[in-house]
């Protein structure tokens, strides 16, 4: 077990990014229902203003802060924004995020810079503003939204998944760098779940906007089951936080097989995929990997 979060004198507080919808709100309640105080930081005034009622009814005190990932001194803001209103926060939830899908050659580079900019640096920009503040304290918790796609490698989600491995990365590293001042990190992988994910989604390739609405759209897990997870995960202090149970199989999978053994059942994977179905949309695989959930 590793760090495990503290709070503040007055009880926990927690600030999520991305936090207005999908998993980052499913996250804003669960720990309202535990009382913390909880802030969601979005860059939609609308949705800001509709979570901000949903959790008032549990959580009296929440707040949202205008949030843009993108800007750095947006998070800056954030940081000291909380220290003013509560002094400091316990635990900061890095999940703001975008989708894209497609093959190499027709992924446009500028497709590359906006997801990068949004899924990896805008958790880079939300650890360094607020690990100044969790040194001050002795104490604070980061928790990274990633994905399966960071930990599974499925073709025509490049540049997706090489954001969500880099989060991955970002977060096991942390993890080490910063246990002397007390700072502890998660880092959530999700597979597929209902989630708006889907709004953000850019490519070229209508089949893979239409495969991603299926899988996003599929019974099974909630954004509710998988905050559940998260909230017991990051009270025990777990690092990898993989709430599908097909998730976890699969990566246990990676791991053990010889390598040529798993590049070709992922290969027959994506080869089944890109064969239609009966309905003529691409048929989605048991434990298929992710565009992980968006806030």
């Amino acid at each position: 077990m590793g760090i495990t979060p503290k709070t503040g004198p007055q009880g926990g507080r927690i600030f999520i990014t991305g936090g207005a919808s999908g998993l980052g709100l499913a996250l804003g309640k669960r720990y309202a229902r535990a009382g913390w105080r909880v802030a969601v930081g979005d860059i939609n005034p609308d949705a800001m203003a509709a979570a901000v009622a949903e959790l008032s009814a549990i959580a009296p005190d929440a707040f949202a802060i205008p949030c843009d990932v993108r800007d750095d001194a947006a998070l800056d803001a954030a940081a000291q924004a909380l220290t003013q209103r509560w002094g400091g926060v316990d635990i900061v939830v890095n999940n703001a995020g975008v989708a894209q899908a497609g093959n190499i050659d027709d992924t446009p580079l500028d497709d590359w810079r906006w997801i990068i900019d949004i899924n990896l640096m805008g958790v880079v920009r939300g650890c360094k503003a607020f690990t100044p503040m969790f040194k001050a304290q002795g104490h604070g918790y980061f928790v990274n939204t990633a994905s399966m796609a960071g930990l599974l490698d499925m073709p025509t989600m490049s540049a997706y998944n090489a954001t969500k491995a880099a989060v991955v990365s970002l977060s096991e590293t942390l993890q080490h760098e910063l246990a002397p001042g007390g700072i502890g990190v998660s880092v959530i992988c999700p597979s597929f779940f209902k989630t708006n994910l889907a709004s953000s989604l850019r490519t070229t390739d209508p089949r893979l906007r239409a495969r991603v609405d299926k899988l996003l759209n599929r019974p099974g897990i909630t954004a509710e089951d998988v905050a559940e997870y998260v909230f017991q995960g990051v009270a025990a202090g777990r690092c990898h936080l993989l709430p599908h149970k097909e998730g976890r199989r699969f990566w246990l999978m990676k791991r053990l097989m010889p390598r040529a053994w798993y590049v070709a059942m992922i290969d027959k994977r994506a080869r089944s995929m890109a064969t239609p179905s009966r309905s003529g949309a691409a048929p989605a695989p048991a434990g298929a990997t992710t565009p992980g959930s968006r806030g």
